[in-house]
């Protein structure tokens, strides 16, 4: 098995940046959503409630960091200051982020149609996984609740032939916003992976990824009239076990070293879970 892609997403729900090669810390991959837009109540905001974030194009260099939309004039957002922050809310963690200045604030409103704020993951935010499945002190950022979410290529033909099977068309993998996708034969192989290894590195996958209405936009577009995972999903991948209800596809990750990681790198199996995770049994036709 072999890494076959990498992406970051610096701005939270907006659209993913594929890599060669990526530094992996604490964190995971360094510049993964830093940023995130917020309501005027600090209230994390994806695309699940604005589809058209998928059409924002982020670049990030050099400290400089850029946001683009087709038929929009750039904004170009200067360093936030440290000492203009908000407490913004993500699921259950509460974050002291720092704000994008006003003008910025502003077009960003605009271009969505709501009043919003750009904020930062900078040097003073803390947030921490939930330590029951990450275990205790791993820091993330503005992720939904893990450091780094691997899915497999196996995987994804599993679940396009069912879509197939039943005329409903296929996806890629963009629609789930990996940052780590590994080459496989079998599909769900990773639901019996525990630890796997790569370079040296080791990432222990500690709690399957549930899935929401976002696997069913355009990740260019933000559309849902666009072939839909999710009945796929509902048949073949849904949790038997109450503490992460829904489908699945995908396993959150959190390393357990650092190091640099490329595409082409060869992919170990650590240790297994043997019992793999429990699904509901699919009914007879």
């Amino acid at each position: 098995m072999r890494v076959s892609d990498l992406f970051i997403y610096p701005l939270k729900s907006a659209r993913g940046i594929a890599l060669p090669a990526a530094e992996i810390d604490a964190y995971g991959l360094p510049g993964d959503r830093r940023a995130m837009i917020a309501d005027a109540q600090g209230h994390f905001i994806t695309q699940r409630e604005l589809p058209g974030l998928a059409r924002i194009d982020v670049r990030s260099e050099s400290g400089a960091f850029r946001l683009l939309m087709q038929g929009r004039q750039e904004i170009a957002v200067p360093p936030p200051q440290p000492d203009s922050r908000m407490d913004v809310t993500v699921w259950k963690s509460t974050v002291s982020a720092a704000v994008a200045d006003p003008e910025s604030n502003r077009q960003l409103s605009e271009w969505l149609g709501r009043e919003v704020r750009l904020v930062f993951f900078d040097g003073q935010a803390r947030r921490t996984a939930n330590a029951e499945w990450a275990g205790e002190g791993t820091p993330v950022s503005f992720t939904d609740g893990y450091q780094i979410l691997v899915t497999t290529t196996g995987s994804l033909k599993g679940l396009n032939a069912d879509l197939a099977a039943h005329g409903e068309g296929s996806v890629g993998m963009e629609r789930f916003r990996p940052n780590i996708v590994i080459d496989t034969d079998e599909a769900w192989s990773e639901d019996r992976w525990a630890a796997i290894e790569i370079v040296g590195i080791r990432f222990d996958l500690v709690k399957p990824c549930s899935r929401c209405i976002m696997t069913t936009q355009d990740q260019q577009t933000g559309s849902r009239d666009v072939a839909n995972p999710m009945p796929a999903m509902g048949r073949i991948r849904m949790s038997a076990d109450r503490r992460v209800p829904g489908p699945l596809f995908g396993w959150n990750a959190t390393p357990r070293g650092s190091g640099r990681i490329s595409i082409g790198d060869a992919v170990r199996i650590l240790e297994e879970r043997p019992e793999g995770w429990a699904l509901k049994r699919r009914a007879a036709a």
